[in-house]
């Protein structure tokens, strides 16, 4: 065998190992960890050939006085948590506010889901819906000569 020939097998081996442990890590790393607070709106399972669950969460966010700043968070669930989905599908139903733990992962694959952040467990807040924060009004003082 030449030393050519050598030396463009244990290239392309090399290079295949190298793409092999680079897809492996997007794939499996977790970019970062965290948790959301909300109200789920949606669980669904959706696609034709992948089957994904994709939900939203409805965050309310305390902002100016008495106004409150909604956002939706939108997030993945994988097939294999089936407790998760089903917690995620009666906190939908009864409307009652949960707790998201995630993982954001480095990249979006197409069959795992539409979004980059999969919730790994939920924590449910009790039957109580979520409501805007209220903050009393200004009491005006009465102004003295």
């Amino acid at each position: 065998m030449t030393t050519l020939k050598k030396f463009s097998i244990i290239s392309g081996v090399s290079i295949l190992v190298l793409f092999i442990a680079v897809f492996l890590f997007l794939y499996h790393g977790t970019y970062s960890k965290g948790e959301r607070g909300g109200v789920v709106v949606k669980i669904s399972e959706k696609g034709y050939i992948f089957k994904t669950f994709e939900g939203q969460l409805n965050t309310l966010i305390p902002g100016a006085v008495g106004s409150t700043q909604q956002t939706m968070f939108y997030f993945s669930v994988e097939r294999h948590r089936e407790d998760v989905i089903k917690a995620l599908k009666e906190a939908a139903l009864t409307g009652e506010r949960v707790g998201l733990e995630y993982e954001e992962k480095y990249v979006q694959f197409f069959w795992r889901g539409d979004t980059k952040y999969f919730i790994t467990a939920v924590k449910r807040m009790g039957n109580a819906p979520a409501s805007p924060p209220t903050v009393p009004a200004p009491q005006s003082q009465p102004v003295q000569p």
